[in-house]
């Protein structure tokens, strides 16, 4: 029997130590030194084969660039749109992906879907959270099928690699990171070290067998992936599985990718038969309305690289319990007091004495610079309480000295507009050198100031 012997993990940047220390020397937290047990004697690390061959394995020499031979399928591609934009057009064979997200976002029913719908491929689903009965209910509900999906209910990595060799899949799902246990390493389920050993197996097999394998990690209360923060830096895809749980869209995200753009992200709509992809993001954030309210308007927004139409609702009233409060929805609260600010001083709206309400409607949080425009203009609308047309939108940004700036990629938005049946674009003057108006049917009013864009629409 192999000696035991404890070491301390810091919980929060996977530090280890001898002795337990109140402060950690990397990452500067306090009281996160945790002790474990690991084995001071561990056996020969790989000890899976991924053929039956028995043959040992040759040492691996160095080759130049010429050598290396490239695949010929690059790419796998799924059914579902969305993930492969956020992956950067499919998952690369040898890939490790990381998934996280809030517990009951749909983490493991995305897995389970994507994992049905690959006909053309064998998929190992490997689930440690859930009895292989759980998991065919869930499908059940899906609607889905597939006779090339197998479930395999095990935590232990080398059965897991003993199984793989076995079924020999073409992509492996594991549902959760943090309940795999290494016989390497002999502290509990989901502890530092449990999870960067398993992690290490996983990336160690894809990189050797060409399989891509993608694994759900759970998050911590503050938002971030739990575990070491090596784990993010181990793997080659980080994405982030975002959205209410009280509300019915979900976000995908992209906060590492070493194969494609970072500033991608996925929509989907949580339905009772699983999640239904959203491909025109802009018709679900746009509120269906038969007549114009004040107060509202529509801002030309960039999510990534992605053009998206949105909805600034605004409501400004009469304060009446002495300090005027501020409250902002899915915007950055001191932006919205700056441009409070420049509307008071450089528009002359008396604000000082007004609640002012903000809210971006289908729950999505925007850091877009390029809506503060529409921000204006909708309290505006509101404070004058007349209307803005439905068929109008915003996309500028607005600078202390009341100015209308240009924002990136203005082409985009324009088209994007367009295409979903907008009348007019307010954007600022400086967006018009290099741009040809005459490409596009909508209307482009162009302004260099706040008092401009105001006096077409308020006179």
């Amino acid at each position: 029997m192999a000696k035991v012997k404890t070491a301390y993990f810091c919980q929060n940047c996977g530090y280890n130590s001898p002795k337990w220390l109140g402060r950690c020397p990397s990452c500067a937290e306090w009281n996160t030194m945790v002790e474990e047990v690991v084995s001071k004697d561990e056996p020969e690390k790989g000890n899976w084969k991924f053929t039956s061959s028995g043959t040992p394995k040759v040492a691996n020499k160095p080759k130049t660039l010429t050598e290396i031979s490239k695949h010929e399928r690059y790419r796998i591609i799924t059914d579902d749109g969305e993930l492969n934009r956020v992956l950067g057009s499919g998952i690369v064979p040898g890939s490790l992906v990381l998934i996280g997200g809030e517990p009951g976002i749909g983490k493991s029913t995305l897995m389970l879907q994507i994992a049905l719908s690959l006909k053309d491929y064998t998929v190992l689903y490997v689930s440690g959270e859930e009895s292989e009965q759980q998991i065919k209910m869930r499908a059940e509900r899906m609607s889905f099928s597939n006779e090339r999906c197998f479930i395999l209910n095990e935590t232990a990595t080398d059965n897991i690699f003993r199984q793989i060799e076995l079924t020999e899949p073409d992509i492996v799902i594991i549902d959760s990171i943090q309940t795999l246990v290494s016989p390497l390493i002999e502290s509990g389920a989901g502890s530092v070290s449990q999870v960067k050993e398993c992690t290490a197996e996983l990336m160690k097999f894809s990189k050797e067998s060409d399989i891509p394998v993608i694994m759900i990690g759970h998050i911590t209360k503050d938002g971030s992936l739990a575990g070491p923060k090596v784990l993010e830096h181990m793997v080659d895809t980080v994405l982030q599985f975002e959205g209410d749980r009280h509300m019915t869209y979900r976000i995908l995200r992209t906060t590492k990718n070493r194969f494609g753009s970072t500033s991608e992200l996925g929509i989907y709509e949580m339905q009772s038969d699983g999640l239904r992809q959203v491909s025109n993001p802009s018709e679900i954030l746009i509120s269906q309305r038969e007549e114009d309210l004040s107060g509202i308007t529509i801002a030309g927004m960039l999510e990534g690289n992605r053009p998206l139409l949105i909805e600034i609702q605004s409501l400004v009233s009469t304060a009446t319990y002495g300090t005027p409060q501020r409250t902002s929805n899915g915007f950055d609260s001191r932006r919205t007091q700056m441009l409070l600010a420049v509307l008071e001083k450089r528009g002359g709206f008396r604000l000082g004495t007004q609640d002012v309400f903000l809210n971006i409607a289908g729950g999505l949080k925007v850091e877009d610079p390029a809506i503060d425009l529409a921000v204006c203009t909708s309290i505006v609308s509101s404070f004058e309480d007349i209307s803005i047309p439905h068929l109008y939108c915003f996309a500028a940004e607005v600078g202390l000295g009341g100015e209308v700036r240009a924002v990136n990629r203005i082409e985009n938005r324009i088209s994007e507009a367009e295409k979903l049946g907008f009348k007019k674009i307010f954007i600022s003057k400086y967006n018009l050198k290099g741009l040809n108006t005459k490409n596009y049917k909508i209307e482009i009013f162009a302004a260099s100031k706040l008092e401009e864009v105001f006096s077409e629409l308020f006179g």
